[in-house]
């Protein structure tokens, strides 16, 4: 991917892209070799530094791009330019050209292609963007065409245009709901089972208390204006009421059911969450996961750019304007590079499993807690850049073999919608379903596999084969936890959502007569829940290794003299039987 990026940095991609290019295919800010066939090519446009649309309104929203004649000028204009006599007077004073560069200044007004080769009068102010060297104009109302029917449809519209003031008043109270539930991250208890369906079914009683109180307050006597706001907000009230107390039925009766699988799978994230608090910078994995994977798709959609303005410059026969096209092997860089997306992505989050794997096997197997590592995380990651990075490589090539075909298949199946007969419909989705399943557990067996390389420091094919054998040899209590401990993860993220939620109805009952409800709650609610999901995820990873730790240690271990277990005391008491399940 490095040398894709340097091909097309070498090929001139890079220049034009940011420098950007005439429609005859020269360089702006630089001098240029001929074209073969095109009469204005190979020009000195080294005064020349910034592009300039003939008719910059004319977009193509398709193909997301100006359909205009460009041209390299010295100065963009910055006032209004309404006769072709302003075009020369302006190309007197500035020296800079607006016209096609085979149309003299002096012959504006007179010339016969005039229409074509001039810009389309009036010619708006516009400015240089930041960086990249295009004019364009400063009026937004050149682009009112596009605009025009969406803004109609939001004045027209009286509900859209009361959700919309609703966010707008009551911003500050979504920021900090928002704050609030990345709060309540970082004060979250694993037992968070029995909360979780107190806090839920007391909720759903305060929406019911809620909805009885506004439909006293509605009366035919108040303001046209908060009249519709009071019946938009018991009509959200009386939904959220309904969809809670069905939540908080289902929520019981699978508490209900389950409670002694429960309580034994929160006893084992009682021993994670000591985790948690041994090394609290693993909660900090999933903001550098986020950081680092921003960074690469930055930089990925900068290269897919520069591809883009990279090869041989094309005459197009029905416009007589240059493009630049790859042909032959190159054109299959794009493809290669859609591939390296997919395979770095899965890299990186590898290497958050690597690195939450080592600190807790780390954890794990010291007896004495106070001669672990001063940071066990920063050890993990030196640990996984000095010996582990073909590990994860190799588990992130896996799942991109799995993951490119479901993709290709996914994409196939979305191209012939309605088109397709009900048989070849069927077996496109079990494809894609047998494919997803696959991935799955391929993504579970790698996280085990990084758990027995951080243990025994073997390879990735060693490391999975042991993992493999172990799940295979304790498959019960895989199941059991598995099962179960996604569905307390899930009582967390609930806890989580619910307390956000909560918090914003009490907020927002003070602004009951101006604020519509349910945007505002549901960007928080949608909020709250990413943010408890990229963080429990951590808390999963760190059960899975615990869990593979205590596999081995039971296995190798008896607790007799010498050969004295690692676990938790709490995995020993019969607080957690586990090892008698």
């Amino acid at each position: 991917m490095l040398c894709i990026c340097g091909f097309a940095i070498a090929t001139g991609a890079a220049s034009r892209l940011i420098s950007g290019y005439d429609s005859y295919g020269n360089t702006c800010g630089q001098k240029n070799a001929k074209i073969p066939g095109i009469e204005l090519s190979g020009r000195d446009h080294a005064s020349r530094k910034y592009v300039f649309f003939l008719d910059p309104c004319n977009i193509d929203i398709l193909r997301r791009k100006i359909k205009s004649v460009a041209l390299c000028v010295s100065k963009c204009p910055d006032t209004e330019l309404k006769t072709y006599e302003d075009l020369r007077n302006f190309s007197a004073v500035y020296g800079s050209d607006l016209c096609s560069y085979d149309v003299q200044p002096d012959t504006y007004s007179t010339h016969s292609n005039r229409a074509t080769k001039c810009p389309t009068l009036p010619v708006h102010p516009s400015a240089s963007l930041p960086v990249f060297h295009r004019c364009m104009p400063v009026d937004i109302s050149c682009y009112a065409r596009f605009a025009e029917a969406f803004i109609t449809f939001v004045s027209d519209n009286s509900v859209v245009h009361r959700v919309i003031a609703g966010v707008m008043t009551s911003k500050e109270i979504i920021m900090g709901l928002c704050l609030l539930a990345l709060g309540q991250i970082i004060t979250q208890d694993s037992s968070h089972e029995n909360s979780s369906a107190v806090f839920v079914a007391g909720g759903t009683g305060i929406l019911w208390w809620l909805y009885v109180d506004h439909s006293k307050s509605v009366n035919a006597t108040l303001p046209a204006l908060e009249l519709e706001v009071a019946k938009d907000n018991q009509k959200a009230l009386l939904i959220y009421a309904i969809a809670a107390t069905v939540f908080t039925v289902i929520l019981l009766l699978l508490l209900f059911f389950m409670r002694k699988r429960v309580a034994l799978t929160v006893a084992l994230f009682h021993v994670a969450s000591k985790v948690f608090t041994h090394l609290p910078l693993l909660a900090l994995q999933p903001f550098w996961t986020f950081l680092t994977l921003m960074l690469f798709w930055v930089y990925w959609i900068t290269v897919l750019l520069f591809l883009g303005s990279a090869g041989s410059p094309v005459q197009n026969n029905q416009t007589g304007l240059v493009e630049f096209r790859m042909d032959g092997p190159l054109q299959y860089m794009v493809w290669y590079h859609a591939v390296g997306l997919i395979w770095i992505s899965e890299f990186i989050l590898a290497c958050q499993q690597m690195t939450v794997a080592g600190a807790v096997v780390t954890y794990y197997f010291t007896r004495d807690k106070s001669q672990m590592p001063f940071t066990p995380i920063v050890s993990s990651v030196l640990r996984l850049m000095r010996y582990h990075l073909g590990t994860v490589v190799k588990g992130a090539f896996i799942i991109t073999l799995v993951e490119i075909p479901r993709l290709i298949l996914t994409y196939i199946h979305s191209q012939l919608k309605g088109r397709e007969n009900a048989c070849a419909r069927c077996m496109l989705k079990a494809c894609i379903c047998c494919l997803w399943c696959l991935e799955k557990c391929l993504t579970y067996l790698n996280t085990n596999a990084y758990t027995a390389t951080a243990i025994n420091s073997t390879n990735f094919c060693t490391s999975a084969r042991d993992a493999f054998f172990i799940l295979v040899e304790n498959a019960l209590r895989v199941a059991a936890i598995n099962s179960v401990g996604d569905f307390v993860l899930f009582l967390g993220k609930v806890l989580i959502v619910s307390c956000t939620a909560f918090a914003g109805i009490l907020s927002l009952n003070y602004q009951r007569e101006y604020t519509v409800w349910v945007l505002p709650l549901i960007i928080v609610c949608v909020f709250s829940f990413l943010v408890a999901h990229c963080f429990l995820s951590i808390f999963e990873i760190v059960v899975d290794v615990l869990f593979l730790c205590f596999a081995i240690d039971t296995k190798y271990n008896d607790g007799s003299p010498g050969r004295e277990y690692y676990m938790d005391k709490a995995l020993m008491v019969g607080r957690f039987p586990i090892h008698f399940l």
